[in-house]
Protein backbone atom coordinates (compact mmCIF):
# COMPACT_ATOMS: atom_id res chain seq x y z
CA UNK A 1 0.00 0.00 0.00
CA UNK A 2 1.33 3.44 -0.95
CA UNK A 3 2.16 5.67 2.00
CA UNK A 4 0.14 8.89 2.13
CA UNK A 5 3.32 10.70 3.10
CA UNK A 6 4.92 9.63 -0.18
CA UNK A 7 2.19 11.05 -2.43
CA UNK A 8 3.43 14.26 -4.02
CA UNK A 9 3.56 16.12 -7.33
CA UNK A 10 6.01 18.73 -8.56
CA UNK A 11 4.11 21.60 -10.18
CA UNK A 12 5.68 23.06 -13.31
CA UNK A 13 3.00 24.20 -15.78
CA UNK A 14 3.16 27.94 -15.28
CA UNK A 15 4.13 30.98 -13.27
CA UNK A 16 2.38 34.05 -11.91
CA UNK A 17 3.75 37.56 -11.51
CA UNK A 18 2.15 40.90 -10.71
CA UNK A 19 3.29 42.19 -14.09
CA UNK A 20 1.31 39.44 -15.85
CA UNK A 21 -2.11 39.84 -14.23
CA UNK A 22 -4.98 42.24 -14.72
CA UNK A 23 -5.26 44.94 -12.05
CA UNK A 24 -8.93 44.01 -11.71
CA UNK A 25 -9.34 40.60 -9.99
CA UNK A 26 -12.72 39.96 -11.62
CA UNK A 27 -11.16 40.27 -15.08
CA UNK A 28 -8.28 38.07 -13.94
CA UNK A 29 -10.76 35.49 -12.67
CA UNK A 30 -12.66 35.63 -15.98
CA UNK A 31 -9.40 34.95 -17.84
CA UNK A 32 -8.50 31.96 -15.68
CA UNK A 33 -12.03 30.60 -15.78
CA UNK A 34 -12.10 30.86 -19.59
CA UNK A 35 -8.83 28.91 -19.73
CA UNK A 36 -10.30 26.22 -17.45
CA UNK A 37 -13.31 25.91 -19.76
CA UNK A 38 -11.12 25.88 -22.87
CA UNK A 39 -9.02 23.10 -21.30
CA UNK A 40 -12.26 21.09 -20.97
CA UNK A 41 -11.77 20.50 -17.27
CA UNK A 42 -14.55 18.50 -15.62
CA UNK A 43 -17.05 20.97 -14.13
CA UNK A 44 -14.75 24.00 -13.86
CA UNK A 45 -17.66 25.87 -12.21
CA UNK A 46 -17.46 23.80 -9.02
CA UNK A 47 -16.20 25.56 -5.92
CA UNK A 48 -15.89 24.87 -2.23
CA UNK A 49 -18.06 27.13 -0.07
CA UNK A 50 -16.96 27.42 3.55
CA UNK A 51 -19.22 28.97 6.21
CA UNK A 52 -19.02 29.36 9.98
CA UNK A 53 -21.86 29.11 12.49
CA UNK A 54 -22.46 31.33 15.53
CA UNK A 55 -20.22 29.09 17.67
CA UNK A 56 -17.28 29.48 15.28
CA UNK A 57 -17.64 25.93 13.94
CA UNK A 58 -16.76 25.78 10.21
CA UNK A 59 -18.30 23.62 7.51
CA UNK A 60 -17.57 23.28 3.80
CA UNK A 61 -19.27 21.79 0.74
CA UNK A 62 -19.07 21.86 -3.06
CA UNK A 63 -21.51 24.19 -4.85
CA UNK A 64 -21.74 25.62 -8.37
CA UNK A 65 -20.89 29.19 -9.30
CA UNK A 66 -23.73 30.69 -11.31
CA UNK A 67 -22.58 34.22 -11.99
CA UNK A 68 -19.59 36.54 -11.60
CA UNK A 69 -19.44 40.28 -12.16
CA UNK A 70 -18.07 43.37 -10.40
CA UNK A 71 -20.70 42.91 -7.67
CA UNK A 72 -19.40 39.50 -6.64
CA UNK A 73 -19.79 35.73 -6.98
CA UNK A 74 -23.28 34.22 -7.20
CA UNK A 75 -24.63 30.84 -6.10
CA UNK A 76 -28.08 29.46 -5.29
CA UNK A 77 -29.38 27.18 -2.56
CA UNK A 78 -32.06 26.46 0.02
CA UNK A 79 -32.10 29.28 2.57
CA UNK A 80 -33.05 26.77 5.28
CA UNK A 81 -30.11 24.42 4.58
CA UNK A 82 -27.16 24.27 6.94
CA UNK A 83 -25.21 26.77 4.87
CA UNK A 84 -28.25 29.04 4.69
CA UNK A 85 -28.70 28.96 8.46
CA UNK A 86 -25.00 29.60 9.03
CA UNK A 87 -24.98 32.54 6.61
CA UNK A 88 -27.95 34.01 8.49
CA UNK A 89 -25.94 33.74 11.73
CA UNK A 90 -22.59 34.80 10.29
CA UNK A 91 -22.65 36.48 6.85
CA UNK A 92 -18.98 35.88 6.06
CA UNK A 93 -17.74 33.04 3.85
CA UNK A 94 -14.94 31.87 1.59
CA UNK A 95 -14.87 30.21 -1.82
CA UNK A 96 -12.19 27.99 -3.31
CA UNK A 97 -11.78 27.02 -6.95
CA UNK A 98 -9.25 24.22 -7.51
CA UNK A 99 -8.29 23.48 -11.11
CA UNK A 100 -5.74 20.75 -10.47
CA UNK A 101 -5.11 20.07 -14.16
CA UNK A 102 -3.85 23.65 -14.54
CA UNK A 103 -2.14 23.59 -11.13
CA UNK A 104 -4.20 26.59 -10.04
CA UNK A 105 -6.36 27.73 -7.15
CA UNK A 106 -8.46 30.85 -6.57
CA UNK A 107 -9.37 31.70 -2.97
CA UNK A 108 -12.06 34.30 -2.28
CA UNK A 109 -13.22 35.81 1.02
CA UNK A 110 -15.92 38.31 1.81
CA UNK A 111 -19.42 39.17 2.95
CA UNK A 112 -22.47 37.28 1.70
CA UNK A 113 -25.82 38.90 0.95
CA UNK A 114 -29.02 37.50 -0.54
CA UNK A 115 -29.62 38.13 -4.22
CA UNK A 116 -32.72 40.05 -5.23
CA UNK A 117 -36.00 38.21 -5.72
CA UNK A 118 -35.84 39.09 -9.41
CA UNK A 119 -32.41 37.50 -9.80
CA UNK A 120 -33.52 34.39 -7.93
CA UNK A 121 -36.71 34.10 -9.99
CA UNK A 122 -34.83 34.50 -13.26
CA UNK A 123 -32.33 31.77 -12.45
CA UNK A 124 -34.91 29.43 -10.92
CA UNK A 125 -37.05 29.48 -14.06
CA UNK A 126 -34.00 28.76 -16.24
CA UNK A 127 -33.37 25.46 -14.43
CA UNK A 128 -34.51 22.06 -15.74
CA UNK A 129 -37.96 21.03 -14.53
CA UNK A 130 -36.57 18.25 -12.35
CA UNK A 131 -34.33 20.69 -10.51
CA UNK A 132 -37.25 23.07 -9.94
CA UNK A 133 -39.37 20.24 -8.53
CA UNK A 134 -36.42 19.11 -6.42
CA UNK A 135 -36.09 22.55 -4.81
CA UNK A 136 -39.59 22.03 -3.39
CA UNK A 137 -39.21 18.34 -2.58
CA UNK A 138 -35.99 18.55 -0.56
CA UNK A 139 -35.93 19.94 2.96
CA UNK A 140 -32.21 20.35 2.54
CA UNK A 141 -29.98 19.25 5.44
CA UNK A 142 -32.94 17.89 7.44
CA UNK A 143 -33.11 14.27 8.61
CA UNK A 144 -35.53 12.09 6.60
CA UNK A 145 -36.66 8.52 7.22
CA UNK A 146 -35.78 7.12 3.79
CA UNK A 147 -35.30 7.95 0.12
CA UNK A 148 -38.86 6.74 -0.45
CA UNK A 149 -40.07 9.73 1.56
CA UNK A 150 -38.12 12.09 -0.71
CA UNK A 151 -39.41 10.43 -3.89
CA UNK A 152 -42.99 10.53 -2.64
CA UNK A 153 -42.60 14.23 -1.94
CA UNK A 154 -41.20 14.73 -5.45
CA UNK A 155 -44.23 13.01 -6.99
CA UNK A 156 -46.59 15.07 -4.85
CA UNK A 157 -44.99 18.36 -5.89
CA UNK A 158 -44.89 17.32 -9.54
CA UNK A 159 -48.62 16.52 -9.45
CA UNK A 160 -49.37 19.79 -7.69
CA UNK A 161 -47.44 22.15 -9.97
CA UNK A 162 -47.01 20.23 -13.22
CA UNK A 163 -44.47 21.88 -15.52
CA UNK A 164 -44.68 25.34 -13.93
CA UNK A 165 -43.60 25.23 -10.29
CA UNK A 166 -43.02 28.68 -8.79
CA UNK A 167 -39.82 29.47 -6.96
CA UNK A 168 -40.06 28.29 -3.36
CA UNK A 169 -39.86 31.15 -0.86
CA UNK A 170 -37.08 29.26 0.95
CA UNK A 171 -34.86 29.00 -2.14
CA UNK A 172 -32.79 31.63 -3.91
CA UNK A 173 -29.46 33.24 -4.55
CA UNK A 174 -26.56 34.59 -2.55
CA UNK A 175 -23.81 36.92 -3.66
CA UNK A 176 -20.38 36.87 -2.03
CA UNK A 177 -18.93 40.39 -2.13
CA UNK A 178 -15.17 39.87 -1.92
CA UNK A 179 -12.64 41.93 -0.04
CA UNK A 180 -9.81 39.45 -0.74
CA UNK A 181 -9.08 37.29 -3.81
CA UNK A 182 -5.95 35.16 -4.07
CA UNK A 183 -4.62 33.58 -7.26
CA UNK A 184 -2.32 30.59 -6.71
CA UNK A 185 -0.13 28.96 -9.34
CA UNK A 186 1.76 25.78 -8.48
CA UNK A 187 5.55 25.95 -8.87
CA UNK A 188 8.43 23.48 -8.41
CA UNK A 189 9.74 22.63 -4.94
CA UNK A 190 6.53 23.95 -3.33
CA UNK A 191 7.71 27.54 -4.01
CA UNK A 192 4.29 28.44 -5.38
CA UNK A 193 3.28 31.84 -6.78
CA UNK A 194 0.56 33.57 -4.73
CA UNK A 195 -0.91 36.97 -5.60
CA UNK A 196 -3.43 38.50 -3.20
CA UNK A 197 -5.85 41.26 -4.21
CA UNK A 198 -7.36 43.24 -1.31
CA UNK A 199 -9.46 46.33 -0.91
CA UNK A 200 -10.86 48.25 2.03
CA UNK A 201 -14.59 48.73 2.60
CA UNK A 202 -14.41 52.40 1.60
CA UNK A 203 -12.39 51.91 -1.60
CA UNK A 204 -13.00 50.43 -5.02
CA UNK A 205 -9.27 50.17 -5.76
CA UNK A 206 -7.56 46.80 -5.44
CA UNK A 207 -4.07 46.38 -4.07
CA UNK A 208 -1.90 43.43 -5.19
CA UNK A 209 0.68 41.78 -2.93
CA UNK A 210 2.82 38.69 -3.37
CA UNK A 211 2.54 36.12 -0.58
CA UNK A 212 5.25 33.71 0.42
CA UNK A 213 4.28 30.10 -0.31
Amino acid sequence: MTSLADLRKNYSLGSLDATDVDRNPFRQFDAWFAQAVEAQLPEPNTMTLATVDSRGRPSARIVLIKGVDERGFMFFTNYESRKGRELAENPFASLLFYWIELERQVRIEGTVVKASAEESDRYFHSRPLGSRIGAWASEQSQVIESRAVLEAREQQISAQYGEHPPRPPHWGGYRLIPDAIEFWQGRPSRLHDRLLYTRSADSSDWQIARLSP
